[in-house]
């Protein structure tokens, strides 16, 4: 297993957010992490990049947990925010040597790993350009080539789709599927159910802080009672809501 998450309860204070969590993710699996706002998924992310504690239960990537070796346990993992974070004072060539160095990847295989994706998000003529004369969708786009750059084990994608424009979004789904062939994993947290029902394997299904439900959509559709029903549908009738941005 990539990601195993057994019992896993807690949050930002000593209050509980999120309660008795469990789920894992094979190598070379997609799998759609989905809920509410406020339901939970957040906090999860977190506590899977080491960046919360547990109040109980355990998150191991790939067999490690984060206090055991914490370096090596963040370098198994890309995270993709829903937010661009990057450094004004670095140029996009300058973020793609300091991701290298942080997966510590000589640079020759980072650039030479770079230029091909570069090509994809249509931004090898601004690798010399800083930050601030990209749009948001532009910083999205060099989020993206620092994480698939590194191929790690496992991706954690949260809002993957927002600020792409069509091609942008075509072509993260094609890099995507393509990980997924080469055996690395990826958790991906969405509200655009049409696209995650198309390409993840599993659904984790999170409300109000607890896992209500996971498995594929034909597991879902027949544990519910629900044949041939879309994920939308399946997702409304489990939670008995709509999705909102989290």
């Amino acid at each position: 297993m990539v990601l195993q998450i057994d019992g896993l309860t807690g949050g930002y204070s000593k209050t509980p957010v999120i309660h008795d969590i469990s789920f894992n993710i094979g190598h070379g699996e997609i799998v759609g992490l989905i809920g509410l706002n406020g339901a939970g998924k957040s906090t999860t992310i977190k506590h899977i990049l080491g960046l919360l504690r547990p109040h109980s239960g355990e998150i191991r990537v790939g067999g490690l947990t984060a206090s055991e070796d914490i370096e090596s346990y963040r370098r198994q993992l890309a995270y993709i925010p829903e937010t661009p974070i990057l450094y004004e004072e670095l140029t996009l060539k300058e973020h793609i040597q300091m991701t290298a160095m942080a997966y510590g990847i000589d640079e020759a295989t980072a650039m030479s790993r770079a230029e091909r994706l570069l090509k994809i998000f249509r931004l090898e003529t601004k690798v010399d350009m800083f930050p601030t004369h990209f749009s948001k969708g532009m910083k999205q786009k060099v989020m993206l080539i620092c994480a698939f750059l590194s191929h790690p084990d496992l991706y954690i994608i949260d809002e993957p789709f927002l600020g792409l424009d069509p091609l942008g979004i075509e072509s993260l789904i094609e890099l995507m599927v393509e990980e997924k062939r080469n055996g690395r994993s990826i958790l991906m947290s969405t509200h655009i159910l049409a696209t995650a029902e198309r390409y993840c394997d599993r659904f984790a299904i999170i409300d109000d802080g607890r896992l209500i439900a996971i498995g594929s959509l034909e597991a879902l559709r027949e544990e519910f009672d629900m044949p041939g029903a879309t994920l939308d549908e399946v997702y409304l009738r489990i939670t008995g809501g709509g999705i909102t941005n989290d």
